[in-house]
C-alpha cells in the first residue's frame, strides 16, 4: 500500500486558488481560504457586531437549553427538567471550533454530569484552537482537550470513543463499556457548503459515530415575516465595515502565500441574496478592468467581475430534515429562538 504524500499549506492554498481564479464563468475562491490569523481574529470581530445576529441567538440558545441539549442527547423524548441521566461516559467533539467561545456554555454543563470530559475541537486555524486550547483549559480543570488542526472537508480527522481519560483514570465506573460523542457544527457553518457539499461533511462526520451518538447542528433560518431579508443582508454587510475587510483579507492571504500582486483598492465587498438558492453570496468585485499575477499565472478581470467567496445558505425546517436524512441523522429535538431567526437541531444516528 502507497502513503500519499502530505500536501503542504502552500501547495494546498495554490492549488484551490488557481483552480477557482481560472474557473469560467464566475471566478471563485473556497471560504477556508478567509482563517489565516487575521482572518480568524476579524471572523471574532464579526461574531460580536451588532448586525451580526447569528451569534447573538445562538450563544442566547446554549445558554437558556445547554441542560436540556445534554439531556435529549442522553435521553431522546425526556422531559424538559427532568433529572439528567448519564447512561454511557460521553464526550464532545466540534468541527469548524475556532475559538470555541460559545462551545463553553455546553462543557460547562456536560462537567456538572461528568467530573472529566474530553473535548475534541477541529479547526483549519491553529492560531484560533490555540486559544481556544488556552481559554477553556484554564476555565475548566477537569477538562481534556484534544485539538487538531484539519480542514475537516478534505483533510483526514479522527474522533475518539475513550473509555479511560487520557490521564489514565476512569471517567466512569468500569462497568460502563463505551462512550458516546455529541458531534457539534454550530455557527450555521453547514450553510457555507451547497446542499450536496455540506451531504458529504456529515456523511463524514457519520463514519466517525456508533449508534447512540448524535449530531448538534446550528443552521441559521430562511428569511420570513418574523425575519425580514434586511435583517440577514445587514449580518454580512455591517456599518463598521469588518465583514468588507474579512472578505478582502483573502486577497491580502494570496499576495502574502502567493506572490500575488492583488490591489485591494481596486476590488470591492459585495453582498448578494440568491433566492432561488436561498442563500447570501459574498463576492469580490473589480472596479476596474486588470490583470492580476497569481504564482507567476494571470488572471484577467472585467471591470464587474467578481470573485465568489462565500455563500451562506439559509434553511426552512423541511430543507433541513431532509438535508439531515440524507446524510445519515435523524432530527430528535430542535431548539428556536422566539422568532424563528435560528434552529439547533439535535439529530442522532440512524
Amino acid at each position: 500500500m502507497t502513503t500519499a504524500t502530505p500536501v503542504s499549506p502552500n501547495e494546498a492554498v495554490l492549488t484551490e486558488a488557481l483552480a477557482g481564479l481560472t474557473s469560467f464563468p464566475q471566478k471563485t475562491l473556497p471560504p477556508w481560504l478567509f482563517y489565516d490569523e487575521r482572518g480568524s481574529a476579524l471572523f471574532e470581530q464579526i461574531t460580536h457586531l451588532p448586525e451580526y445576529y447569528l451569534t447573538r441567538i445562538e450563544r442566547t440558545l446554549f445558554s437558556a437549553h445547554a441542560d436540556d441539549i445534554l439531556r435529549q442527547f442522553l435521553t431522546p423524548g425526556a422531559p424538559s427538567g427532568s433529572p439528567l441521566l448519564v447512561p454511557d461516559l460521553f464526550t464532545i467533539a466540534e468541527l469548524g471550533a475556532g475559538t470555541a467561545s460559545k462551545t463553553g456554555l455546553l462543557l460547562h454543563a456536560a462537567l456538572l454530569l461528568q467530573p472529566a470530559l474530553l473535548y475534541q475541537p477541529i479547526d483549519v486555524s491553529a492560531p484560533a484552537l490555540h486559544a481556544a486550547d488556552q481559554a477553556l483549559t484554564a476555565t475548566f480543570p477537569g477538562l481534556v482537550i484534544r485539538p487538531q488542526v484539519a480542514n475537516y472537508v478534505a483533510d483526514p480527522y479522527t474522533l475518539d470513543h475513550p473509555s479511560i481519560s487520557p490521564h489514565g483514570s476512569p471517567f466512569h465506573p468500569a462497568s460502563l463499556t463505551r462512550s458516546r460523542i455529541l458531534a457539534l457544527y454550530i455557527g450555521s457553518s453547514i450553510g457555507n457548503f451547497t446542499p450536496d457539499e455540506a451531504t458529504t461533511i456529515l456523511r463524514r462526520l457519520r463514519t466517525h459515530l456508533q449508534p447512540g451518538d448524535a449530531l448538534l447542528l446550528g443552521t441559521d433560518l430562511a428569511p420570513s415575516r418574523q425575519k425580514p431579508l434586511s435583517t440577514i443582508l445587514a449580518a454580512y454587510n455591517d456599518a463598521a465595515g469588518v465583514t468588507a475587510a474579512f472578505n478582502l483579507n483573502v486577497l491580502t492571504r494570496l499576495n502574502r502565500e502567493l506572490d500575488a500582486d492583488f490591489r485591494l483598492p481596486a476590488f470591492a465587498h459585495r453582498v448578494r441574496w440568491n433566492a432561488a438558492e436561498s442563500r447570501i453570496e459574498m463576492h469580490l468585485e473589480s472596479l476596474l478592468t486588470q490583470t492580476v499575477r497569481v504564482a507567476g499565472h494571470r488572471i484577467h478581470f472585467d471591470q464587474g467581475n467578481t470573485i465568489h467567496t462565500e455563500n451562506s445558505y439559509k434553511f426552512t425546517d423541511e430543507a433541513l430534515e431532509v438535508q439531515l436524512a440524507r446524510s445519515g441523522f435523524t432530527p430528535t429535538h430542535t431548539f428556536h429562538d422566539p422568532t424563528r431567526s435560528f434552529a439547533l437541531t439535535l439529530a442522532h444516528t440512524l
